[in-house]
């Protein structure tokens, strides 16, 4: 899991709601005289991830999800700001998938739908229909494939549109000029943020629910180090007994 730039991790759950919880603080913004001096005149409000912080100046707000986050100056450097802007949007991605798969099989598993393993042990199944190996060489196949062509669209913006790009004509379903968003019928089959340009809200909506979802991993890790059980067993044992069973108590009992 990656702590990127664009606000971070901390400054995504500090700001879910932009209406009622973003921190207001006005950033003076130096604007060029007609001299080809620096004037510095117009103030421009912009949320920051702490109250009356002065993001750095690379962090322009421009990015979806730029609070002004970034302690260690990683995204100094423009090259590896893009960098970074892409490997937090994948990892939150990953992280949505990751997090909705959990919840959902570790619901099956406690209500006695399915026969599941705990999600921290479903790595050690053996299924019928391949063996480990086979799924592994599979995956990372796979997964090279669309790790690559995804890196190549990075370097090459809009370049894996083109015809003969991808096998069987695929990229005929990719639409997106920008990097990071395919688009398309294939992976925006709803259709909701066609002109990516434009699509700021979505852009925001995106990575603030990613980085809950990165957090909410965490805490997954967290949980079945501890607890050894999964997010929705320690969800009813708390709301079983609120008060004493906390992550506080747990965590006392699990070091003493």
């Amino acid at each position: 899991m990656a702590v990127v730039l664009r606000g971070g991790i901390t400054g995504g759950f500090l700001h879910q709601r932009r209406d009622t919880s973003s921190v207001i603080t006005r950033r003076i913004t130096s604007v060029k005289a007609a001299g080809g001096g620096i004037n510095p005149k117009v103030a421009v409000e912009r949320a920051t991830w702490l109250p009356g912080l002065n993001p750095p100046p690379y962090l322009d707000g421009k990015l979806a999800g730029d609070y002004g986050f970034d302690p260690l100056g990683l995204g100094e450097d423009p090259e590896s700001l893009k960098w970074y802007v892409q490997a937090e949007l994948v990892h939150s991605r990953f992280a949505m998938l990751g997090v909705a798969g959990i919840l959902f099989t570790d619901l099956l598993r406690t209500t006695g739908i399915r026969n599941l393993p705990v999600w921290y042990e479903a790595g050690a199944v053996k299924f019928d229909f391949a063996s480990t190996k086979t799924l592994i060489v599979v995956q990372f196949l796979l997964m090279g494939f669309a790790e690559t062509k995804r890196y190549v669209d990075y370097v090459s913006p809009g370049s894996q549109a083109k015809e003969g790009s991808f096998f069987f004509g695929i990229e005929a379903a990719l639409e997106g000029l920008e990097p990071g968003y395919p688009g398309g019928p294939l992976l925006n089959p709803l259709g909701l943020a066609k002109d990516i340009k434009n699509a700021h809200d979505w852009k925001l909506k995106e990575i603030k629910n990613g980085r809950l979802a990165m957090m909410a991993m965490l805490g997954f890790f967290v949980q079945a180090s501890v607890t050894h059980t999964g997010p929705i067993d320690n969800l009813v044992e708390h709301l079983s007994n609120p008060w004493h069973k906390t992550i506080i108590q747990t965590l006392f009992t699990s070091t003493s």
